[in-house]
């Protein structure tokens, strides 16, 4: 993207110093130990009598696994940016970042799961430690939970917000859904026929429905309008698609030690990622044909996978896919220029935007 953005903007060193604010905000929805407060406070008072000890082994634990793994905390950090953007309080939008970071976490459980992968943050997955039946209630569970904040009103929020939030979780929610349904059909059922854009709208409702939902909560809190409710809600989701773009990239060729998920998988997958649909597209007829076996067999074999990340590599994909990248997002970011007022948290979300086209993990 182009340099406008203050040179003294740090993006990688911003989200390390905000997310330590953003776990201990995780912590007050999901305590690490289970208590009987805590379980009044989300679900009311036992109509029976609770088993504490269950729900720390069953819930929490492989939880927290997944949590103190990592992540980059984006999401939250781009909610209270955008919040920051219209001139609200990020203070007070502070104890929300839980929401779309944990339906995040949920999302990324229930995908290695559909997606039968065996690692995810250097780490095996939560269904191959704990169990496909744990990791599957506790994907749902992260969905839900976060909306205690709202359901017990614990931001003091007037009716009003409180049902606008509840309608854009609601709304991007379902959007997740379906993205990954076109995802899962693609891929098992040997889909060949479908364009660039196919693949962009998959991502823009598997991946950018996060970011847009992150950024209308924070638009929502600031008191924003409705138009810059939409506007920025657009620009969020463009990063989303970048990051999933960036993404694809980085699982064929990752640029460092860091990444934590195996190199290939998506063309054990069969994935259609935007380097495949460019190399199907351009790749000579032979190649291309040895393209599609290889993807229609779900190989684990390391040479035919890097055999498939050659044909890749020599049609260009690489270079397009990431030009591609920064395109939707500059796009987009024309868009979102005019309906903010210069400020720090503005120059922070094209800063953002930067960093998640141009990543290295």
């Amino acid at each position: 993207m182009e340099k406008t953005v203050l040179q003294s903007i740090n993006i990688k060193h911003e989200l390390e110093a905000i997310k330590p604010w953003i776990n201990r905000e995780m912590e007050r929805i999901i305590p690490r130990q289970i208590t009987e407060d805590w379980m009044k406070l989300t679900l009311g008072p036992a109509a029976y009598k609770y088993d504490i000890q269950t729900l720390q082994e069953e819930f929490a634990v492989p939880v927290w696994d997944f949590l103190d793994r990592g992540g980059k905390r984006w999401r939250p950090a781009l909610m209270l940016w955008s919040c920051g953007s219209v001139q609200g309080k990020i203070e007070d939008a502070l104890m929300f970042t839980p929401l779309p970071e944990l339906i995040h976490t949920g999302t990324l459980i229930a995908d290695d799961v559909e997606d039968k992968s065996e690692v995810r943050r250097g780490k095996p997955a939560i269904h191959v430690l704990y169990g496909l039946d744990t990791a599957v209630n506790n994907s749902g569970a992260l969905y839900f939970l976060p909306q205690v904040l709202l359901y017990r009103n614990m931001g003091h929020l007037s009716a009003e917000k409180r049902l606008a939030l509840f309608e854009v979780i609601g709304e991007e929610m379902f959007r997740a859904s379906m993205g990954q349904a076109m995802d899962i059909h693609w891929h098992n059922h040997k889909r060949y026929d479908l364009t660039e854009e196919h693949y962009l709208q998959m991502c823009a409702y598997k991946t950018g429905v996060l970011a847009r939902m992150s950024a209308k909560i924070g638009v929502i809190l600031g008191n924003g309008s409705l138009e810059q409710i939409n506007v920025l809600g657009k620009f969020a989701e463009s990063i989303g698609v970048g990051f999933q773009i960036q993404d694809d990239i980085l699982n064929l060729f990752p640029a460092s030690q860091e990444w934590g998920k195996a190199v290939g998988d998506d063309i054990t997958e069969g994935k259609r990622t935007i380097l495949v649909l460019r190399a199907l597209q351009l790749a000579p007829a032979k190649e291309k044909e040895e393209l599609i076996q290889i993807l229609k067999s779900h190989t684990r074999n390391e040479f035919e996978i890097i055999r498939a990340i050659e044909i890749i590599k020599k049609t260009g994909a690489v270079e397009y896919s990431l030009k591609r990248a920064e395109d939707i997002v500059i796009e987009s970011w024309r868009n979102v220029e005019n309906q903010l007022a210069e400020s720090v948290f503005k120059q922070k979300l094209k800063a953002l935007a930067e960093f998640v086209v141009q990543r290295k993990v």
